[in-house]
């Protein structure tokens, strides 16, 4: 599908990075970006977002190159992307809407495919308008007569009652979880969960530690769905249960958020946080401080974190490892794909979860025949 990519430069953060991951987004739902319009403003225009101007400019681009779908890089209002949509004459998508594209393509688990309609449904409810010949009051009739139910009012009720039927089912699965996690509490198993901007290479990562053979890819929003693998860590550490999460992302929609949450219980409940950076990404710090920023509003940020600076043979940079003032570990260099640096990987979060064990009474009473997996390097 022939795409045109729509960025507007408020003068916040990288708006070059912001426009190259609209085009990654974009590759990921399938999409073409045939061309791309940006623009400069102090605040977004009411009625079109960007104005006038800027909307018969896409337009013009729209009719040049033939084009079936216009993609803005931010949260278009209801109004304003049925304005685009009237001038332009094609689809007009926003950010949030991609994203939710996206994630309803690779939802794989019956629990994140629920999650994603609910993310769905929820973004819809916004966008039901009036003005359509079908949402007219219905008129007289045998059987017809009295107030009835517009179209509009039917189709809010049925989304209504679907989404409190999705809201049920997951917060069943949520207790599943909960049950899960107390067993697990129970027999004192370290969990950690590996965190990360999307594309990060989380997924290679944890391929690499439990040989599990999750889906990986170079593509945004790989992985939805959390997996948890149970490794073996030696006598030192034990079992260790490691969780694979979806990738966060730059201005990722609060709905995606809290449909999620779920899924990222898994996060929240951990014992430690491997959040895993592309080192050789210009915008890193950028990343790992929107990825806190998702850590925060789930109410993750209080957990240890230990930041994974991944893909050092793409930056060029040796295996190590950093300590904080307190001589706890706060970064290690490592690349998943060659496995340089692993061996450090496997020693910090040793003595984290030994230092866990050891503030909190307890010992692992784990044996490696009850493992999955044992943690090796490639």
């Amino acid at each position: 599908m022939r795409a045109a990519l729509v960025g507007v430069d408020f003068g916040q953060g990288d708006f070059a990075a912001s426009i190259e991951e609209l085009n990654l987004l974009a590759r990921s739902a399938g999409a073409e970006p045939v061309t791309t319009v940006t623009g400069k403003r102090s605040s977004p225009d009411a009625a079109y977002f960007v104005g006038s101007g800027k909307a018969d400019e896409i337009g013009h681009a729209v009719q040049d190159h033939a084009l079936e779908i216009v993609i803005f890089n931010h949260a278009l209002s209801p109004a304003q992307q049925r304005n685009l949509e009237k001038r332009l004459n094609v689809r007009v998508l926003d950010r949030t809407s991609l994203i939710l594209d996206i994630f309803a393509q690779r939802a794989q688990s019956h629990e994140g495919k629920l999650q994603v309609e609910l993310a769905q449904l929820q973004h819809l409810s916004t966008r039901l308008i009036r003005g359509w010949t079908h949402l007219e009051r219905q008129k007289g009739g045998i059987g017809l007569r009295g107030p009835g139910e517009t179209q509009l009012e039917t189709d809010r009720r049925l989304i209504g009652e679907r989404v409190k039927a999705l809201r049920a089912r997951l917060a069943k699965l949520r207790k599943q979880h909960e049950t899960q996690r107390r067993a697990r509490g129970r027999n004192q198993t370290f969990s950690v969960s590996l965190v990360g901007y999307t594309n990060a290479g989380k997924s290679t990562l944890f391929n690499t530690m439990t040989k599990a053979g999750v889906y990986v890819a170079n593509q945004l929003f790989a992985t939805l769905d959390t997996t948890s693998r149970r490794i073996y860590m030696g006598e030192e550490a034990g079992n260790v249960v490691v969780s694979d999460t979806v990738g966060f992302v730059r201005e990722l929609p609060h709905q995606l958020v809290a449909a999620f949450r779920a899924t990222l219980e898994e996060t929240i409940h951990a014992d430690l946080l491997l959040h895993v950076v592309d080192s050789a990404s210009p915008v890193r710090m950028e990343q790992v401080e929107q990825v806190n920023e998702v850590l925060r509003e789930i109410g993750a940020d209080h957990i240890p974190q230990i930041l994974v600076w991944n893909k050092i043979d793409a930056a060029g940079l040796d295996p190590t490892v950093e300590r904080d003032e307190h001589d706890k570990i706060s970064r290690v260099f490592i690349s998943a794909h060659t496995g340089a640096g692993l061996d450090l990987l496997r020693a910090a979060i040793t003595e984290t979860a030994q230092a866990h064990r050891a503030a909190n009474g307890g010992s692992s009473n784990a044996q490696p025949g009850e493992a999955i997996s044992t943690f090796t390097d490639v």
